[in-house]
């Protein structure tokens, strides 16, 4: 039986949070073959317990004032309408042939394995604690207001493990695809943005936790935090804010962590999450979708952006995401891989610890010396 609550944010303290630790060439080198890496801080504040599955709550109508940046007002509207553009020109459409596309069978794993696998957009296959866990799942050729995509989905459906469960970022079409869930068994159980929950429910899904920003759950011991981002919400004409976005801290039972941003801009957020959770060891985080800039830094980071944002989270490695699958903004298609593996090497990170996956691609996250002692 699912239990009526009040909506209950309780927003960041007054004080100034530390910052998490900054990736360096030499420090990810380090944790890479360390047998006994240093331990983490605690996190801090204390993460919240647990909060039950599919509990029925009371939100706000609105949101908005968990924006971080003002909404596009009209004189910014007229000018987008006079200079903007939301597509390349013809040059930077032409390598659309050559975006990665390599779609192979999903890793085999077990209990105590963590893998990814990138589908496309901002859509993985995540395998953490023995579930199969979908992130905004779009497996959709084509959603509203967009040509069709560029690659095809990296995985086929019908090559999927069973879903164990769903983790959305917010509710933009390109994050939330009703024809792909569809697809799904009404009895899997996702995890929602505050607000989202009753989208679900009229589509008869039985098992919906909505979260507030730092709010978790768990699953078969599997935890999934709601984290904040620098974006914002809507879905029709007259819902806009209605409902909450941002990203997810998955954490295996063994500690591994994956952390998925959704959809974001680049601030203050990410050295919050990266000192609440520390030991972040894949963040999956997006690079495209950011030009023209004065039009979209607020809501998406650029390549230079995320690679700072993986450092200010403190996490070992990064995985692009949120680009050649669907055009939705003016740099050439091939750009934000480029620039992503310049801005990396540029702070001299380890080359081996960023994850540029083509679409379809897949990697599994090792356990440390330090993990194995621990079982």
């Amino acid at each position: 039986m699912t239990q009526q609550t009040q909506q209950t944010h309780e927003p960041e303290s007054g004080s100034v949070l530390p910052a998490a630790p900054t990736m360096t060439a030499a420090t990810t080198r380090d944790a890479a073959t360390s047998t006994a890496p240093a331990p983490h801080a605690p996190p801090f504040p204390p993460l919240a317990d647990p909060r039950p599955l599919g509990e029925l709550r009371v939100w706000p109508r609105t949101f908005h004032d968990r924006l971080t940046a003002p909404l596009p007002g009209l004189k910014a509207m007229a000018r987008f309408a006079r200079e903007g553009s939301v597509r390349p020109g013809r040059e930077g459409l032409a390598d659309i042939p050559r975006l990665p596309y390599e779609p192979g069978p999903l890793p085999r794993v077990g209990t105590d394995t963590v893998a990814v696998t990138w589908a496309g957009h901002a859509s993985w296959v995540v395998r953490i604690g023995g579930l199969t866990v979908l992130t905004d799942p779009v497996w959709s050729r084509r959603i509203l207001g967009t040509p069709a995509r560029t690659t095809p989905v990296g995985v086929a459906w019908e090559t999927l493990p069973r879903v164990d469960a769903v983790v959305i970022s917010h509710n933009h079409y390109d994050h939330l695809d009703a024809p792909t869930l569809r697809r799904l068994p009404r009895d899997t159980p996702v995890f929602v943005p505050a607000g989202l929950g009753r989208w679900f429910r009229r589509r008869r899904f039985t098992t919906v936790t909505e979260l507030d920003w730092w709010e978790a759950a768990e699953l078969s011991g599997t935890r999934f935090d709601f984290v904040p981002a620098h974006h914002w919400s809507r879905r029709g004409l007259a819902d806009t804010c209605h409902s909450l976005w941002g990203g997810w801290v998955l954490t295996a039972p063994d500690g591994r962590r994956v952390y998925f941003a959704g959809d974001t801009g680049y601030g203050h957020w990410f050295s919050r999450i990266g000192r609440r959770y520390p030991g972040i060891d894949l963040a999956l985080l997006p690079i495209g979708a950011y030009d023209p800039r004065w039009w979209l830094s607020d809501v998406h980071c650029d390549p230079e952006e995320a690679v700072r944002a993986a450092q200010d989270l403190g996490a070992q490695r990064m995985a692009p995401m949120h680009w050649g699958t669907f055009i939705l903004s003016a740099e050439p298609v091939l750009e934000p891989l480029t620039r992503v593996r310049a801005a990396w090497a540029s702070a001299g990170l380890d080359r081996v610890n960023l994850w540029d996956l083509p679409v379809g691609g897949s990697k599994i996250l090792e356990r440390t010396a330090l993990q194995s002692a621990v079982d």
